[in-house]
């Protein structure tokens, strides 16, 4: 960085021998730098940073290893911590922010399903297990209410409903939605947690009419549904707590475009060979293609 300094103390009349020595470093590396000012490294560097900043304007709640899936996708040949680096250079963060969730402090009633997931958040078909949970954010016209449901094979979220009311509906609407969207054969498990509206005898009917199978987790155990709690928790960082919502539209158009464009078909999981929800079902399911 101190090469440039060089240059203009000897427009001025200063030897390049003596500012060399004053800063520390030969002559011979001057020169060097003065015939290649821009190595190859720092012009490969600023082309990745451009394709950086540009992945980031597009979805800029992804951080760094999200933006290096992004520019391999692109024929990029970068390396994650590189990207980090250009990241951590560029000041390119993540939009996200973690903030506490607190609870009611109501105790919910008793199951109506025994737990037929165990903890086991994995499946080796699609329509094998489904989670389920409502989530809430506050807007300036009051909160708004979205129960997801999403199918472990692949992680897609599959069927969804939001309301500006948490009802039995809502939860009724969210199954209705999965079970239209999807073709199943064999018995799905739909697990959630103990919340009312998951007991309620409308959801019930709805499970048993489809020939679905519940199950519920239990109290005050969040680890029995940790595979929604943490999609729940990527809902609230990447769209939820990014901007103080105005109205209920505006938050249920964000949250469908959030599930359907970005966490469905572009957001690619580790777990899925980097490849997105919807990938990885065409790719490996016949159902799907």
């Amino acid at each position: 960085m101190m090469y440039p300094l060089v240059c203009d103390l000897a427009a001025e009349g200063i030897p390049v021998r003596l500012t060399c020595g004053v800063l520390g470093f030969s002559s011979q590396a001057f020169y060097k730098w003065r015939a290649n000012p821009v190595s190859d490294r720092d012009w490969d560097d600023a082309h990745v940073t451009n394709a950086l900043i540009d992945a980031h304007e597009d979805d800029p709640e992804f951080g760094y290893r999200f933006l290096a899936d992004e520019l391999e996708r692109a024929g990029h040949r970068v390396g994650e911590r590189r990207v980090w680096r250009l990241c951590r250079q560029q000041r390119i963060w993540s939009t996200t922010t973690r903030k506490g969730r607190h609870g009611s402090g109501k105790r919910p009633g008793p199951a109506v399903h025994d737990d037929l997931v165990q903890r086991n958040f994995t499946a080796d078909r699609p329509n094998a297990v489904w989670v389920t949970d409502i989530t809430e954010h506050p807007t300036s016209e009051g909160k708004l209410y979205c129960c997801l449901i999403k199918d472990l094979y692949s992680n897609r979220i599959v069927g969804y409903s939001i309301d500006a009311r948490m009802t039995r509906r809502l939860a009724v609407n969210a199954l209705r939605s999965a079970i239209a969207r999807r073709r199943f054969v064999d018995t799905v498990i739909v697990h959630s947690d103990r919340g009312s509206q998951f007991r309620s005898r409308d959801f019930v009917a709805v499970l048993k009419t489809a020939g679905l199978s519940g199950s519920m987790g239990r109290v005050a155990a969040a680890g029995d549904n940790a595979a929604m709690e943490s999609f729940n928790s990527l809902l609230q960082k990447n769209v939820l707590d990014r901007q103080q919502w105005r109205t209920r539209d505006d938050l249920r158009h964000a949250i469908v475009h959030w599930v359907e464009h970005t966490y469905n078909r572009r957001r690619r999981q580790r777990r899925l060979g980097r490849l997105t929800p919807v990938e990885f079902e065409l790719a490996f399911t016949t159902e799907a293609a």
